[in-house]
């Protein structure tokens, strides 16, 4: 029962702020009203009420305009000399509603309160108090009110940037992911449909047991690097198992066993690279021995990866596929995030990568990764993709 009655007033929090400013209107004015008539012309009560009830009834929507409350705060002080329902009019005016020119109109209703409170009995006729009066319990509401309003559009709008802010971390992350799983599930998936097509051809059974070990031993090897991507999920750096420099010879092996045509030159001093720029050169040279499976089969490639000074040159270069050959798995639907996902992690080093078809009619896939930090390395150019 008090968490209905809870999120009852959490929901309503408004309309009872609403009434019970009213209701203080209404507790404060209709008495003094009685016991103090309007000092500018004989006005029956019956008139004096019910001008108080409509300027406090009008606050009910002082929400969603303005000008209710604040013409209904002139009449009952008109009629009554009080000024109550002119602070509320005033504070109301400024707090929730975009009014242009507030100042003017807090001015105004001021004004009339001082009019009001110069006239009244009781206020002895002097000016100088009844203009104080005037602003300190009009036009002062009417500032406060304005401040309010600022410092609520201000909050909302630093919220709203934080939510931003969290969606574009979150689809940069889901980007991230959807890269790692690419590099990852690819490679091995591809291998393993290969290896699988050569066994239907083959009779050999040492072959085919050799072709089978080559399958498990990949899928083995895409369970590994899954359950270290779950670890490594909301971090910048790679494992520490992760393939380096070490693992692009077997994988130009891997790949010539599976019907590329695949001649390696690699000459990277040790430690000269970080092990995630390390992991990177290896991503560039399993996508592109990736897209030579599925977009040219056949073709001769040649893998480079040297070092030049500061910067290590990565290039997978294929030449014309042969017409007769096709990928296997031809039909499987692309995923879109290689060369994408590719050119995030070599920019994440402080390198840059480039792609386009060759005067020979093939492709060429290079990148450079400085051996330098980041934060010195040049700027990359654009990418184009295939």
């Amino acid at each position: 029962m008090g968490e209905k009655r809870a999120g009852f007033v959490s929901r309503r929090r408004d309309e009872i702020v609403d009434a019970l400013l009213a209701t203080a209107v209404l507790a404060y004015t209709i008495p003094q009203t009685l016991l103090r008539p309007s000092a500018w012309f004989p006005v029956p009560h019956w008139l004096s009420i019910l001008s108080v009830v409509v300027a406090a009834l009008s606050l009910l929507v002082r929400r969603r305009t303005a000008w209710p409350s604040v013409v209904a705060s002139v009449v009952c002080a008109a009629l009554t000399g009080q000024g109550v329902a002119l602070a509320a009019a005033a504070y109301s005016m400024a707090a929730e509603n975009t009014v242009r020119g507030w100042r003017v109109v807090a001015g105004g209703l001021a004004i009339v309160y001082l009019l009001a409170d110069y006239l009244a009995p009781q206020s002895g006729r002097l000016a100088f108090m009844s203009a104080f009066r005037a602003a300190a319990f009009v036009y002062l509401p009417a500032m406060i009110g304005n401040w309010e309003r600022s410092y609520r559009t201000m909050v909302g709008d630093l919220r709203e940037s934080m939510w931003l802010r969290e969606e574009h971390a979150a689809s940069r992350e889901r980007r991230r992911i959807a890269g790692e799983l690419h590099d990852t599930v690819t490679h091995a998936v591809t291998v393993m449909v290969l290896n699988a097509g050569i066994i239907q051809d083959n009779e050999d059974p040492g072959e085919i047991r050799k072709l089978a070990r080559n399958i498990e031993d990949k899928g083995m090897r895409a369970l590994t690097e899954l359950r270290e991507l779950l670890t490594v999920l909301r971090r910048a750096d790679v494992p520490a198992s992760a393939a380096g420099l070490e693992a692009i010879p077997p994988l130009v092996a891997e790949g010539n066993a599976t019907g590329l045509q695949v001649t390696l030159h690699l000459d990277v001093p040790g430690g000269l690279l970080g092990r995630q720029a390390e992991h990177a050169c290896f991503r560039v040279v399993q996508e592109g021995l990736n897209n030579v499976r599925k977009h040219a089969p056949g073709a001769p490639v040649q893998v480079d990866c040297e070092a030049y000074g500061d910067v290590v040159s990565v290039s997978v270069v294929n030449g014309p596929g042969d017409p007769h050959e096709s990928f296997p798995a031809d039909h499987l639907a692309r995923s879109g995030f290689g060369l994408i996902g590719l050119k995030e992690r070599v920019n994440l080093v402080g390198g840059w990568i480039m792609s386009g078809p060759t005067a020979d009619g093939g492709f060429a896939l290079t990148a450079r990764i400085p051996c330098l930090p980041p934060a010195a390395a040049p700027r990359p150019p654009a990418v184009s993709g295939r």
